[in-house]
């Protein structure tokens, strides 16, 4: 692993570390309105300075990565699930099951992801849940078809034939035999696509779909303040540093994991 790589997995573990020690790092409630304080440069008091309501914003930024991140982890795992049930059962029986699977998958690949997720972020009422059941609906699809192709190749390999051969069951090979060589793949694409959830999450949320106010993200903290740009950047430049540094540091950290799993995804 090169030193940029370790840097980065190190970033984001300090990273994920401040969010959940949150109450012991900062002594501010990121909800709690301070009339006497508002809209503060970044000061000894306030290292990154109050919003327009006097909340500190290292606290929010600090709390928020609770709920960005999170979010990302949370939907990466469910799409990885749901993605590796499919990919395995359309990969391994083939036919029409096969067929009808890719042809859905396809369709929902077609559509840009960020468009698909707002619209099914607009039929359930704005929340954590609707920002994860959003990600999740979408980002199974591609996780889906790489596993699919995974279980084309793994099924016509010797031992796969030895094991029908001594007389085991379907659910046997694809438990036994399949599964466990397709999951080292699952966990790099993951890597991967954790760094597009993440922004994924911060654009619902800048949009009003995601987490609801007063309840801090990082997207929702860049589309409140956003007006306060020019006069007070430091109400929106924390939040969208903080975006840009995990996205960064998780697409690097994703790459890393795949040059040491040796996989090459296209």
């Amino acid at each position: 692993m090169s030193l940029i790589s370790k840097t980065a997995l190190a970033i984001l573990i300090i990273l994920v570390l401040c969010s959940v020690f949150a109450p012991v790092l900062t002594p501010y409630d990121p909800l709690k309105i301070d009339l006497d304080n508002l809209k503060e440069p970044p000061s000894l008091k306030h290292p990154f300075g109050t919003d327009n309501k006097g909340r500190d914003i290292l606290s929010r930024v600090l709390y928020g990565g609770r709920y960005s991140v999170g979010i990302a982890l949370v939907a990466g795992i469910i799409s990885v699930c749901i993605g590796l049930a499919v990919g395995l059962m359309s990969g391994y029986y083939g036919g029409r099951i096969d067929m009808a699977v890719m042809m859905f998958v396809d369709l929902i690949l077609s559509f840009p992801s960020l468009l698909l997720a707002i619209g099914i972020s607009v039929i359930f009422p704005p929340g954590i849940f609707t920002v994860v059941i959003a990600i999740a609906a979408v980002g199974w699809s591609s996780f889906a078809r790489l596993i699919r192709g995974h279980v084309l190749s793994l099924k016509e390999s010797p031992y796969i034939d030895a094991a029908r051969t001594i007389g085991c069951s379907d659910a046997r090979i694809i438990i036994r035999h399949i599964f466990p060589n397709c999951l080292p793949l699952s966990l790099v694409v993951l890597g991967l696509k954790l760094g597009g959830y993440l922004l994924t999450e911060s654009a619902l949320s800048f949009l009003g779909l995601g987490a609801q106010p007063p309840m801090p993200t990082w997207g929702s903290m860049i589309s409140l303040n956003r007006v306060y740009i020019l006069s007070s950047p430091w109400m929106v430049v924390f939040a969208g540093g903080a975006i840009f540094i995990a996205t960064v540091c998780f697409n690097i950290a994703g790459d890393a994991l795949r040059d040491k799993m040796d996989y090459t995804i296209k």
